[in-house]
């Protein structure tokens, strides 16, 4: 499918979220956005679909409906005298007291506040997609076919920031200490060689702040040895996409994610795995950190 044939695809999504907003079935019954046929309008999965929307717009998909829903509901509250209770059902609330506190979440005063003289609110306006020269830098990558294999190390429950380090990632590797990072690498008998910062079990949207499993574990065929310590997660064969970082610093790396689903993933014919999403350490000559992969789990669209 063609770049302007996508573009479409997705301004066709937004359009749908305009209607159902419109009809008042923006959610579905359980509060939950109707994902999935945004991603059928865009012929894409559900898990694809979500991931994209967060790096082409900034924000998971269910905030941006939020937004958008408030900014409707505003314009609802302000323009006339309708009772607060009906445009709450209208906007697909059961109270008037869940509405005024999702009101009160996006635009920082309740309804009835809100038609007071000068209030201040929000307005999140429609997103538009459009197609833009990117690309100017030539992207290495490569796909790479790998058997089922075992992840073998520690985990814990982490918060999920997108922008600058993770002080909960750095305070675990610390916690863990030299002697047992040394020991997982030891174990890895495969590739991606050494000891990975494995990422899986996310949110939904992945919103900055919602939790993830965090593994830091290496790459092998057999299960940990009893009383180690470690645990395991089997991960079954696949083709993976594998990007390189320019260097070691923490934006360069983040960027990567960026990189595979705002310029990669359009461009080429594949869709990502919900699958643990694995980064690795490479090393030069001289053994020290040189920079990093990011290997995503893929199959292809055609």
């Amino acid at each position: 499918m063609q770049g302007g044939q996508q573009v479409d695809l997705w301004n066709r999504a937004i359009e749908h979220i305009e209607q159902q907003i419109s009809d008042g079935a923006g959610y579905r019954s359980d509060g939950e956005v109707d994902v999935a046929a945004l991603a059928r309008i865009t012929l894409t999965s559900e898990y694809h679909f979500r991931r994209m929307f967060s790096v082409l717009a900034g924000m998971p998909v269910s905030e941006y409906i939020r937004r958008r829903r408030m900014t409707a509901a505003a314009s609802a509250v302000v323009s006339g005298d309708e009772p607060l209770q009906d445009v709450a059902v209208r906007f697909g609330y059961a109270s008037a007291d869940a509405f005024s506190r999702a009101f009160r979440a996006v635009h920082g005063v309740n309804p009835a506040e809100a038609r007071r003289a000068g209030a201040v609110l929000r307005s999140q306006p429609p997103l538009r997609f459009s197609l833009s020269v990117k690309g100017k830098q030539q992207m290495d990558y490569r796909l790479q076919n790998e058997d089922a294999f075992t992840l073998v190390g520690r985990r814990r429950r982490m918060p999920l920031v997108h922008h600058g380090p993770n002080p909960a990632l750095e305070q675990f590797r610390e916690e863990l200490g030299l002697e047992v990072l040394r020991e997982i690498s030891s174990l890895s008998t495969r590739s991606p060689r050494g000891v990975l910062a494995v990422s899986t079990d996310f949110a939904e949207d992945r919103a900055d702040g919602s939790t993830f499993e965090y593994w830091l574990a290496a790459a092998t065929d057999e299960a940990p040895a009893a009383g180690s310590g470690h645990e395991s997660l089997n991960v079954p064969p696949h083709q993976w996409l594998v990007l390189e970082s320019q260097g070691m610093e923490t934006e360069e790396v983040q960027q990567l994610w960026a990189k595979a689903y705002g310029e990669w993933f359009p461009a080429n014919p594949y869709e990502p795995l919900a699958e643990p999403e694995l980064l690795a350490t490479v090393f030069d000559q001289e053994g020290k950190p040189d920079h990093m992969e990011l290997w995503l789990a893929v199959s292809a669209t055609g």
